[in-house]
């Protein structure tokens, strides 16, 4: 069995095993290496603060997320089956290092979380 996650900690862990996979993923790694050139130094504490607050509450996050992606999507389309991969490589990574309720939270948040910017940005 494995754990829950249930600290800031546990969120650095998924979020960096997440990245990880992006950055050499064939099918969505391009957005965050060639089009957004993501500073990952700058990018992956705001993934700590945006999904700590997610699952726990913390507050702390600002920041246009929406904006951000339409950004990225004027200068490469995005498209439907981008937003599909990109879940399926997160919840892929909480099912390989937790589980339990806090982990079901977080790909629930993370499905809403596609599922609107999905919305916003392609339409």
């Amino acid at each position: 069995m494995k754990p829950d996650l249930y600290n800031r900690t546990d969120i650095e862990t998924i979020v960096n095993t997440f990245y990880d996979k992006v950055k050499t993923d064939d099918t969505i790694g391009r957005f965050f290496t060639e089009v957004a050139k993501v500073d990952w130094e700058h990018h992956l504490p705001k993934m700590y603060v945006f999904w700590e607050n997610a699952v726990f509450y913390t507050g702390g996050y600002s920041g246009n997320i929406i904006e951000k992606h339409k950004g990225i999507h004027a200068l490469s389309p995005l498209q439907p089956e981008h937003f599909q991969h990109w879940l399926k490589l997160f919840n892929e990574t909480v099912d390989e290092l937790f589980e339990g309720e806090n982990a079901n939270q977080i790909k629930q948040k993370a499905l809403s979380l596609a599922t609107v910017i999905e919305i916003k940005v392609l339409n």
